[in-house]
């Protein structure tokens, strides 16, 4: 599905209110939302619902990682919300990652509508090496991400998720087929937060990314749509 900016932004709150009306300022500058786990978690279905109805595209943000037959189901649900793209974590091996792309066909069968993409999770833009070396993988951050984009690939997933430093290993490794989704984006200035592995969003454009997720510095700012529109023509 293409989208007029690259920009998705993420609207992090738990308040339907709150969300309704940053989604308002920021839809003239940006391509989607996003709405993860707090939102959903505190609205349910509803509440994706009532974004959705604003007429922007929603990239629902939920991480599934579960048996396959629990994942199928969880995306199944999801086929009243309208939604334009989804996560699950690659992690979640190749049965399930199969098992999700079934679920989203279903959903376009039931919806009548188009598929919605399924995009794999990589790793989280919060680890960083010795984060996975506790974890108890031995490999770089960047060998474990080909590893997995490897395996999301060969399920037929739409996509990933990675951060920009994964975006041309990535492309180099699994061509141009992929949607890459990159969350890690801080515009110049911009606090870094609890991301580790960072890039300006024209950086990220350059190497590869398809989407830029971008949440705090715009929805923290005074004057969300002038940052989101300053950010959309800083591309």
């Amino acid at each position: 599905m293409s989208q007029p900016s690259p920009i998705i932004c993420a609207l992090d709150t738990q308040e339907v209110d709150d969300a309704t009306a940053m989604a308002r300022e920021v839809m003239p500058h940006v391509g989607a939302v996003k709405l993860g786990l707090e939102f959903f978690t505190a609205n349910g279905a509803a509440g994706v619902t009532e974004i959705t109805n604003l007429g922007v595209p929603v990239f629902l943000d939920l991480k599934f990682h579960d048996i396959p037959n629990t994942v199928a189901k969880a995306i199944a649900a999801t086929a009243g919300m309208n939604m334009f793209m989804m996560t699950v974590h690659t992690s979640g091996g190749r049965d399930m990652l199969r098992a999700a792309m079934d679920a989203s066909d279903r959903v376009a069968q039931v919806t009548g509508k188009e598929r919605p993409l399924v995009i794999g999770v990589t790793l989280l833009t919060s680890l960083d090496q010795d984060d996975i070396s506790l974890i108890g993988w031995q490999d770089t951050v960047q060998d474990q991400v080909l590893r997995l984009a490897d395996l999301a690939q060969s399920a037929g997933l739409d996509g990933l998720v990675c951060s920009p430093f994964e975006i041309a290993p990535i492309r180099k490794a699994c061509g141009t087929d992929l949607t890459l989704v990159v969350p890690g984006i801080r515009p110049e200035g911009s606090a870094q937060g609890d991301q580790k592995r960072i890039m300006t969003p024209k950086e990220a454009l350059e190497r590869g990314a398809d989407y830029l997720v971008i949440g705090r510095p715009i929805t923290q700012a005074g004057d969300r749509a002038a940052v989101a529109k300053a950010i959309a023509a800083s591309l």
